[in-house]
Order: structure tokens, then C-alpha cells, then sequence
């Protein structure tokens, strides 16, 4: 190896076989295999392509054992997870298959060519397996017959859930043994609590990869499937690095690795997106943003005025910071601006506590907020087109797809410093240097407390930006559409994982 003279480059030479296709490499700062420094890429190894190469990995065949799947089994950002990396992975030419409870409450409208394929007993219970296609991917619904399944919604009680989901893991492991039409797959990837059980139960020559989606649901049942698996992920590089110390992770840190989530971006896509009242993209954001924003405002009975429109759309939890919520909702239209939120709580109190909000705020300022307790998906679409900001000030955010897809048109995210949030969103005033080692640039404003005062430093910055830098927020807006949160990066990190599997 020799200096190039360029910065603190080397440059080498290696002779290859003509069938190799891609070289793995591992950096060592001394002759010692077993002393010095070793940069393996955290067990990935670093990979070059073999130019003229005439060698292939053979495609891998990929089973997602999932509790839920967009857009048709869906509570949260699990299901999202399940069918854009399913997607992203084939689109990489391998083979992928979601293997999905039979849910009574599922639209089947949105399952292509669905058919009943075979039965098969297991422990004195008859399953039927059916066959469609969602979203392009090739999907098996398991639907044991004595109505575990048929309770008109995904989850109940937690206790009756991990007895429900613990018996079907085992249906889903038997039909993939001895009744599924393909081979044993490579990899069974396993999602979560509910599908925990797919570790360490017997699936035959499989190699299982496990990824930790919310550590704070079953973490006894996450702990066992973090010692049974070849590998394991969660859903981003901070959020990996904020619970790897958690007893259920601790252990087995070293095969435990952060992937960021990535949206799908032909969903949302402005250029093509059905529910705007004018498409739009990087180059053509100012008209479609401003037809947004008129139609946002139009729907949610707001004055049309020069000033900026903060949105907000979550599940009103105390984990997406609902007490920030509300004093972010009071500052916004203290300074002169709009704001708008859609979503709903689960517990009642919470619930109770917002519409006591959007009564206040109501009487307050008629025409310059409004709260919208309803899911509601073509008003997302209008928020994330229509808003010039989108607030995310969760307590912890595993990955987080909303400030992605806000970006993604074209509206800046106002985080607070957490999870995947910290991975997407570099605040334009502290994370320049933070951003380039990334390869990225600043887009947002972002902020560590807990407290009003937190979120006001963000807010804040965020609103004066918009008054009195115009210029310097349309150059933003156009910067966060062009950036690239799609599944293609994350998809190939999966990929070199499941790989690494097949050798442990």
C-alpha cells in the first residue's frame, strides 16, 4: 500500500480470480491479525465491486414474519417497516415473502388474487393458508380456525396477545417446515414481540435476523430473541445507541445494529400525489405548496394571511410529547402563525385534555388553529404538502417517517434531539459539521429539553426564519425535497446483514 499524497489516501493494488465479484475488505493497522486497530464496519465488513468480475452471490430467499403489513394490517411504523423493506429487497432481486396472520379486520380489497391454497392441522387446530399479492409482494395469511384471529382488530390484551401471537409464530414455523409450496428460506426475519418466538423456536436451516422496533412492548420476550438470533437491528443508528444498554439488548450488543427506516417514495410523492390540489416537486414547489396551503386552510376554516402554518400529524401519546404539543400549539399563534394537528388518543384523558385545548383555542383564535381527532389520510397528505413546518417533539422516537415525509415536500421539520429524529433532521444553526460527516447538509431545527423552553429555542428559530429569511426558507424547502429518504441505502445494509447471518 502506498500514499497518494492526497490527504491521508492510500492507494493499492490486489490481484483477484476473474470469478470473484466483490471484494470484502477489513482494515488493520498493524500486521498482527490478533493486536493494533480493526475497522470491520461493526462485523459488515467494507465491500468494493470487481470491475469485469464474472462471479454472483446467489439471491437470497427472504420471509418476513410480521404482525402487521401496510397498508392492509396497520397500527403503527411496524407495518410501514414490513412491506417497504420487503419491497426494497426485491427490488435488489431477491426472493421476499410476508407471512401474515389472517386478520378478520383487514380490507381484503387491497389483497391481489387472494385464494385459499391448503390446510393443514397443527396441536389439534386447523390452519388454513391463503395466498395474494400486496403491494407487489408475494404475502401468506395463516388463519387457524378456532377464531384467535377473528376479533375485529390486530391487538386485544397484552397477556392474550403473547398467547396469540406465541401459537401463531409456531403455525407460521410449521408451515414453513412441511407445507410451503418454496424452499426453507435463508432468512426468516422476525419483527418485534409478536414474532419473537420465530428465534428460537425450530425453523429449520433458516437463519433468523430480528429487529427491535419499540423496546418498550415485551422486552422479556425482545431479550430472549436478541440471545436466539444471528443478527439484530433496530430502527435507527441513535436509537440503537440509546437502548443498547438495556438489559434485553446489553448482552448481545455486539451483533445489534441501527438501520435507518426509509420511506417509500412513490407514496408519497408530490409529483404524483392524488390527494393534492396541485402536484408539484423540487423545481416546481412554490405554486404546489401554495395551492396546499390554501386548500389546508380552506378545509380546516382558517383565514388566508401571510404567515406560517405549523402542523403537526401523530398519535396523541405521552411518547410523542403531548405536553409539548400544546405549548407548541399557544406559541405558534402567540407569534403570529397558524396551527393545525391530526390526530387522535388512545387514552380517554388525553383525549379529554385536546378537546379541551380545541375549545380554547377556538374561542381564542378562530380563524388560526384547528384540531382534527380523526385518522384522516388524504388531510395528512394536505398537512405534509401545506405546512411550512411539521413539529415532532416526541420523549423518544424509535426512527420517526413523519420528518421524512415532511421533507420530502418540502416542509422543515422541528424535532426535539432523539431516535431516528437525531438521524434525519440537523439543526441549520449547531449540526453543519455533524451533517457533512453524514454527507448531508442541514435541514431543520432541533432541540434536547423536555420542557417548554426546549421547544421554544427550535420554535422559535424556526418562525423568525420564516419571516425574515424568505429567501433563505425557499432555498431550504427546495435543499429537503432533493434529499434521499427513500429505502435503497437502508435496503442494502439489510442485505449485507442477512449475508453476514448466513455466515455466523
Amino acid at each position: 500500500m502506498r500514499a497518494t499524497g492526497v490527504g491521508g489516501f492510500h492507494a493499492t493494488t490486489i490481484q483477484v480470480p476473474r470469478a470473484a465479484h466483490v471484494l470484502d475488505l477489513v482494515f488493520l493497522d498493524s500486521g498482527d491479525a490478533h493486536g493494533g486497530f480493526t475497522d470491520d464496519n461493526r462485523g459488515l465488513d467494507y465491500h468494493l465491486p470487481v470491475a469485469g468480475g464474472q462471479g454472483a452471490l446467489d439471491p437470497l430467499r427472504v420471509v418476513h414474519v410480521a404482525a402487521e403489513m401496510a397498508p392492509i394490517a396497520k397500527e403503527g411504523g411496524l407495518g410501514d417497516v414490513v412491506t417497504a423493506l420487503g419491497r426494497a429487497v426485491q427490488e435488489e432481486g431477491h426472493e421476499v415473502e410476508i407471512v401474515l396472520p389472517k386478520y378478520d379486520c383487514i380490507n381484503y380489497d387491497l389483497v391481489e388474487d387472494l385464494k385459499l391454497v391448503k390446510e393443514f392441522w397443527y396441536n389439534g387446530v386447523e390452519i388454513k393458508v391463503w395466498k395474494g399479492i400486496v403491494e407487489d409482494l408475494h404475502t401468506t395469511f395463516l388463519e387457524p380456525c378456532n377464531g384467535m384471529f377473528w376479533v375485529g382488530r390486530i391487538y386485544t390484551e397484552m397477556n392474550a396477545d403473547r398467547h396469540r401471537f406465541g401459537v401463531w409464530c409456531e403455525a407460521a414455523l410449521e408451515y414453513l417446515r412441511h407445507h410451503a409450496e418454496k424452499r426453507i428460506p435463508d432468512i426468516l426475519h422476525a419483527h418485534d414481540w409478536q414474532s419473537a418466538p420465530c428465534t428460537w423456536l425450530d425453523c429449520g436451516t433458516a437463519r433468523t435476523a430480528f429487529t427491535i422496533h419499540n423496546l418498550n412492548y415485551g422486552a422479556d420476550l425482545i431479550e430472549r430473541a436478541m440471545g436466539a438470533t444471528a443478527v439484530a437491528t433496530t430502527v435507527s443508528p441513535t436509537y440503537a445507541q440509546e437502548v443498547s444498554g438495556h438489559p434485553a439488548v446489553a448482552p448481545n450488543h455486539a451483533k445489534f445494529h441501527g438501520i435507518r427506516n426509509g420511506i417509500d417514495p412513490e407514496i408519497w410523492d408530490p409529483a404524483e400525489d392524488e390527494f393534492l390540489p396541485r402536484s408539484y416537486s423540487a423545481d416546481t414547489f412554490t405554486e404546489g405548496k401554495a395551492a396546499a396551503k390554501a386548500e389546508l386552510r380552506a378545509k380546516m376554516n382558517l383565514c388566508e394571511a401571510d404567515v406560517p402554518l405549523v402542523g403537526v400529524v401523530t398519535r396523541l401519546t405521552h411518547q410523542k410529547g403531548v405536553h409539548l404539543i400544546k405549548h407548541a400549539a399557544w406559541r405558534t399563534l402567540e407569534r403570529g402563525g397558524q396551527f393545525v394537528l391530526l390526530g387522535s388518543a388512545p387514552d380517554a384523558r388525553v383525549q379529554a385534555e385536546f378537546n379541551a385545548l380545541a375549545a380554547d383555542l377556538a374561542r381564542q383564535y378562530p380563524d388560526r388553529a384547528r384540531l382534527w381527532f380523526a385518522y384522516n389520510e388524504p388531510l395528512s397528505h394536505l398537512i405534509y404538502a401545506g405546512a411550512d413546518m411539521l413539529l415532532v417533539p416526541s420523549m423518544f422516537e424509535p426512527c420517526g417517517l413523519t420528518q421524512m415525509i415532511a421533507m420530502r415536500y418540502g416542509t422543515i421539520p422541528v424535532v426535539r434531539k432523539t431516535g431516528g429524529l437525531n438521524d434525519t433532521v440537523f439543526d441549520v444553526d449547531h449540526d453543519v459539521e455533524r451533517a457533512a460527516a453524514a454527507g448531508m447538509a442541514v435541514n431543520g431545527f432541533s432541540f434536547e429539553g423536555t420542557d417548554g423552553p426546549g421547544i421554544d429555542y427550535a420554535l422559535n428559530r424556526a418562525l423568525t426564519a420564516w419571516y425574515s429569511e424568505r429567501a433563505w426558507w425557499q432555498e431550504m424547502t427546495e435543499r429537503v425535497m432533493r434529499m434521499d429518504w427513500s429505502w435503497a441505502k437502508p435496503a442494502l445494509e439489510y442485505i449485507e446483514l442477512y449475508y453476514k447471518a448466513l455466515r455466523r
